[in-house]
C-alpha cells in the first residue's frame, strides 16, 4: 500500500550500478549484511516481520507495477526499479517485488541473562544456515531468555537463516561469543550447561530444565568440542527407539527447548497450587 507521501518519494533507479542495488545484491547473495552492517531482506513475510519487530528501515526497494498490501515504512529511502533490474538483485527466482535495507536489532548479555531462571540455548559452529533458523524460530516459540552463537555458526542474517527462522531472527536475543566468552558468562550468571549428545547421556525427559541452564548444541558433523563437554554439568539425549543414527541439530534443539518449556510450565502450576 502506498501512501501519498511514499508515491512522490519514489525514486526511479534503472542502473545495475547504483551504490544501493549493489549493495541489496551482493548482501542477499552472499552473508545478507552489508558492510555497512544493514541486514537485507526480501519478500513480503520477512518485510512485515521486520516491521512488526520495529527495526528501522533504511532502503525500501520496490518492483515496477508491485503494489504492496501493507503500507511501508515512511520514514526509509524507497527506490523504484524496473522488474529486470529488481529480479538481478535479488536471489529468489520468483521474488514478489518487495525488498529492503535494515538496522540490526542489537543486544547486550545483560538483556539475556536477565531473566530469573535464563534458558539460554547456545550453538557452538552450527554452520546450517537452515538449522540455525529453525533453532531461532524454536527459541522464540519456547520462550527461551537468548541464543548464544560460537565461532563457526550461521549468521542470524543469513538469506537462509531468516527465511527459516520467519522472522524469529528479529526478535529473538542473539550475540556471539567464543567459547571461553560463554563459558565466563555461565560462570558469573551461575547458568548450569546441559551438554546435547547423540548417545548415552540422560534422557532429555530426566534432565533438570526447570531452573537457569544453557543447552549446548553442536556442529551437524562434529558435534560439541571437547572443552565444551567437560564444562558441562550434565550430558541429555533425545531418546529414538527407531533405527536412526543421530537427529537432525535443529531437531534435537528443537525438543530440548520444549522439554525445558514443559518442565517449566509444570513447575509454575505447581508452584500456583501450592499457593492457592
Amino acid at each position: 500500500m502506498l501512501t501519498g507521501t511514499v508515491r512522490t518519494r519514489l525514486r526511479l533507479v534503472e542502473s545495475r550500478q547504483n551504490p544501493r542495488v549493489k549493495e541489496l545484491r551482493a548482501a542477499l547473495a552472499r552473508t545478507g549484511r552489508t558492510p555497512a552492517g544493514l541486514i537485507a531482506i526480501e519478500g513480503q513475510h520477512l518485510i512485515t516481520e521486520a516491521m512488526r519487530s520495529h527495526l528501522r528501515f533504511a532502503t525500501v526497494f520496490l518492483r515496477e507495477g508491485y503494489n504492496p498490501p501493507f503500507p511501508i515504512p515512511g520514514e526509509a529511502e524507497h527506490l523504484l526499479l524496473p522488474a529486470d533490474l529488481f529480479s538481478s538483485a535479488v536471489a529468489t527466482e520468483q521474488p514478489q517485488g518487495i525488498a529492503a535495507l535494515v538496522h540490526p536489532p542489537t543486544f547486550s548479555p545483560e538483556t539475556i541473562f536477565r531473566a530469573s531462571a535464563p534458558l539460554i540455548l547456545v550453538l557452538a559452529g552450527l554452520q546450517d544456515p537452515g538449522n540455525v533458523g529453525t533453532l531461532l524460530r524454536s527459541a522464540e516459540a519456547f520462550a527461551a531468555s537468548g541464543v548464544l552463537l560460537l565461532p563457526g555458526a550461521a549468521s542470524p542474517w543469513n538469506p537462509k537463516t531468516l527465511r527459516a527462522s520467519a522472522g524469529s531472527a528479529f526478535r529473538v536475543r542473539t550475540m556471539s561469543a567464543t567459547e571461553p566468552e560463554a563459558l565466563n558468562l555461565f560462570d558469573r550468571h551461575r547458568i548450569p550447561a546441559i551438554a546435547a549428545v547423540a548417545r548415552k547421556g540422560t534422557p532429555v525427559s530426566e534432565a533438570p530444565l526447570r531452573g537457569p541452564c544453557a543447552l549446548l548444541i553442536g556442529n551437524e558433523g562434529a558435534g560439541l568440542s571437547k572443552i565444551l563437554l567437560s564444562y558441562a554439568a550434565y550430558q541429555v539425549t533425545v531418546p529414538t527407539p527407531g533405527k536412526v543414527e543421530s537427529l537432525n541439530a535443529a531437531i534435537a534443539g528443537s525438543l530440548l527447548l520444549y522439554e525445558a518449556s514443559r518442565q517449566r510450565a509444570r513447575k509454575a502450576r505447581h508452584s500456583e497450587d501450592v499457593s492457592s
